[in-house]
């Protein structure tokens, strides 16, 4: 059962409370929804790859903790000297019925800035239909002018988003689904024993019974939106 370290609103330091992971958002993970990638960008920024079209939930709410949880692994995962994350979002299979809405998307956003503030360093939303548009032009009106220039529309076949993902990204290791020469192959049972591995790492890190995470949940979240961690 993977568990998210929880702040509350009068801890100030990082010597906070864990929460256990509610067994209803088990399944969040299990079409690779949003997942981090095996490699990093340039930069050295670790990279969580999103798949909107891949939405098989319909609760806000455990939607959220999940990508939660895979931002703070984010975190454990940047190498020293770098505090910051890439995003890329693959929209095969988009469509209105797989979409997040609109206030989901802003309770994200507000999530990302509050209580994430720098952590993304860029985004890049690769070839969205035209019909996300209108949506992205109602959840920007949430967006911190900064968090806004970080987002990257890139399109196959256009120069400009050619030379902007090389720039940043070994073409070997990237996916086809973003103009890559890798292929993109999720297996949820091999990242749910990569993810547990790390919820051990991070409780031996916080001084906690490891024991606490040897479970056959896979890819849960926690029971309250969690602060951000410094890791």
């Amino acid at each position: 059962m993977f568990l998210l370290r929880r702040k509350t609103q009068n801890q100030q330091e990082n010597d906070s409370s864990y929460q256990d992971a509610k067994p209803e958002v088990a399944n969040e993970g299990e079409t690779g929804k949003v997942s981090r990638a095996n490699f990093h960008d340039k930069l050295g920024r670790t990279v969580l790859i999103m798949r909107p079209g891949m939405q098989n939930t319909a609760s806000p709410e455990n939607n959220i903790k999940h990508l939660v949880y895979l931002m703070e692994n984010a975190i454990l995962h940047l190498p020293e000297g770098q505090e910051q994350m890439s995003w890329l979002l693959d929209f095969t299979g988009f469509s209105l019925s797989t979409n997040i809405s609109v206030k989901t998307a802003r309770d994200i956003i507000y999530i990302l800035q509050n209580h994430y503030p720098e952590r993304l360093g860029i985004a890049f939303l690769y070839n969205p239909p035209r019909i996300f548009h209108a949506f992205f032009k109602a959840v920007r009106y949430f967006m911190d002018p900064k968090t806004a220039q970080k987002v990257k529309f890139v399109y196959p076949n256009n120069k400009d988003s050619e030379e902007l993902m090389k720039s940043l990204f070994d073409m070997e290791n990237l996916p086809s689904e973003f103009g890559g020469k890798a292929s993109l192959k999720y297996d949820h049972e091999e990242f749910s024993r990569l993810m547990t591995e790390d919820d051990v790492r991070t409780a031996k890190f916080w001084g906690l019974d490891e024991k606490l995470f040897h479970t056959k949940n896979v890819l849960s979240g926690a029971e309250v939106a969690p602060e951000a961690v410094a890791v």
